[in-house]
């Protein structure tokens, strides 16, 4: 039981961590200290995507399913819980780096506000 709770906290641990990466860049509005850890997050999140690599999270929370008698899944957490939402059917590689340019726009919106800030103080 304790390893299946476990296993469902890291799931939480690696959705937040992807929220972070994609949306962190708005965090540094409010804190201007989070882009020291944003920034490497976001490098680490565009180097999954098109590198097809497994977040190492994945490996972990399969083997915490496997000491708690649970099945565990192949492929990459994004893939497994959030296929239909973020990787629709007839995936190639082309979209995957259209999404991470998604992924740095989105990004470059938030810290472009930034500077436009910091510019005009």
């Amino acid at each position: 039981m304790i390893w299946s709770l476990l296993a469902d906290g890291l799931v939480v641990v690696h959705f937040t961590f992807t929220a972070f990466v994609i949306f962190g860049g708005f965090l540094t509005w409010r804190w201007r200290w989070t882009a020291l850890v944003h920034l490497p997050a976001l490098a680490w999140g565009c180097w999954v995507e098109v590198s097809s690599a497994i977040c190492p999270l994945t490996p972990l929370e399969n083997h915490l399913r496997d000491l708690g008698g649970e099945a565990g899944y192949s492929g990459g957490f994004l893939a497994h819980y959030l296929v239909a939402v973020l990787y629709p059917p007839g995936l190639t590689w082309h979209i995957q780096w259209v999404l991470a340019g998604l992924l740095v726009g989105i990004n470059a919106v938030a810290y472009g506000r930034l500077l436009a800030q910091s510019r005009s103080r």
